[in-house]
């Protein structure tokens, strides 16, 4: 649960846990978000034996299918960035089984695995066969191009149509639209920070930043 609902599991106006923020006391129990999360979740069970003066139950260290896993939790599970969990969430496969907790959104770590195991290994053919047409299924595309920005923000069309078999146009449609997501991810994430700083911290190259930018604004300006 978030602030709100901590605030309310106390008895708490929401104006008198603000002013007082009983959670920073000695022995509060710690938060159970990922570490480096923006918005802090805490466990009932934990804040009500607080509460009551009972002995703070442990949260057992053992992995369960049911488990919900906020986006660094699932990125670290699949082996990749969390700016890529923010492209496979839109896929339905996870989409359709997302949990939104205080705000925050998880995924059960079963649904992830699966995931995880319908998308199998990246492969890098050697070139295209001629006449094979797009060879990556389209619903798979974003996670792919996601997976290539991971290793290099400054990747070509011409690598990916290499790597992934798919058209020129398909390549670099995908791109600029991959990389407009995670300016304005950044951007959202960091108030302040401009399109143009947000695309110099994700180390786009000349050559392809203005076709970012100018998806990236109509994107933050449509949302």
């Amino acid at each position: 649960m978030g602030r709100r609902e901590l605030a309310d599991a106390l008895g708490l106006k929401w104006s008198t846990f603000d002013r007082t923020k009983p959670h920073t006391a000695a022995g509060f129990p710690p938060p159970v978000s990922s570490k480096g999360a923006l918005l802090l979740l805490w466990d009932l069970e934990q804040v009500e034996a607080f509460r009551d003066g009972r002995p703070t139950p442990v949260i057992p260290d053992v992995e369960h299918e049911e488990d919900l896993l906020d986006r660094r939790e699932a990125a670290l599970l699949l082996g990749v960035k969390p700016r890529s969990v923010d492209s496979y969430k839109t896929d339905p496969r996870l989409a359709d089984h997302v949990v939104v907790v205080g705000g925050v959104e998880h995924w059960p770590r079963a649904e992830l695995l699966a995931f995880a195991a319908s998308r199998g290994t990246m492969s890098a053919p050697r070139g295209r066969p001629k006449g094979s047409g797009d060879m990556v299924p389209r619903d798979l595309l974003p996670g792919r191009i996601a997976e290539l920005l991971d290793v290099d923000p400054a990747v070509t069309a011409a690598h990916a149509v290499d790597v992934l078999g798919i058209s020129v146009p398909a390549a670099q449609r995908h791109l600029q639209q991959e990389r407009a997501a995670r300016i304005v991810a950044l951007m959202r994430t960091e108030p302040g920070l401009g399109a143009e700083g947000a695309a110099d911290r994700l180390g786009y190259p000349p050559a392809v930043r203005r076709a970012a930018l100018k998806a990236a604004q109509e994107l933050y300006d449509a949302s």
